[in-house]
């Protein structure tokens, strides 16, 4: 589904996040200039949290709150994904700390995944079904 353009940044960030989310589960394939072992892994991890991810969940949440009310079911993701939020947060502060375990990245990488998925599969079309023009322009100029 093509999505709106008040929505497109948050789904394009989601991409380099897929990418961390498959780079830190077991068995991971090797990605070209990626690391490739647990320490770096989670080191990667980390900074990809600080630099992109934690202003993207800021940047959702402030959504979810601009859009409160539109839809029940909009209101009761909301709750899920916030709290999702506050799990990945939990997990990503975690993953660095000695020693690295290969188990707690593959958490973190599988609940990373879900949590796009859902937003993805879930959420966005969702905002896209009920916000009007004018809910979703306002969400626009709130993300840019």
């Amino acid at each position: 589904m093509k999505r709106h353009e008040s929505i497109a940044p948050l789904s394009r960030d989601h991409h380099r996040s897929l990418i961390l989310a498959q780079l830190l589960k077991k068995n991971a394939p090797v990605y070209r200039d990626l690391p490739e072992n647990a320490k770096d892994k989670a080191a990667y991890a980390q900074q990809q949290f600080k630099e992109h991810i934690e202003k993207h969940f800021e940047q959702e949440e402030l959504m979810l709150d601009k859009v409160k009310g539109i839809h029940r079911e909009i209101d009761k993701l909301a709750v899920e994904i916030i709290h999702e939020h506050r799990v990945l947060r939990e997990l990503f502060k975690s993953s660095g700390e000695s020693p690295v375990e290969n188990e707690k990245l593959n958490n973190l990488g599988n609940k990373l995944e879900g949590h796009i998925r859902k937003e993805e599969r879930v959420l966005f079309p969702l905002l896209q079904q009920y916000c009007t023009e004018e809910k979703l322009q306002e969400i626009h100029r709130l993300l840019h």
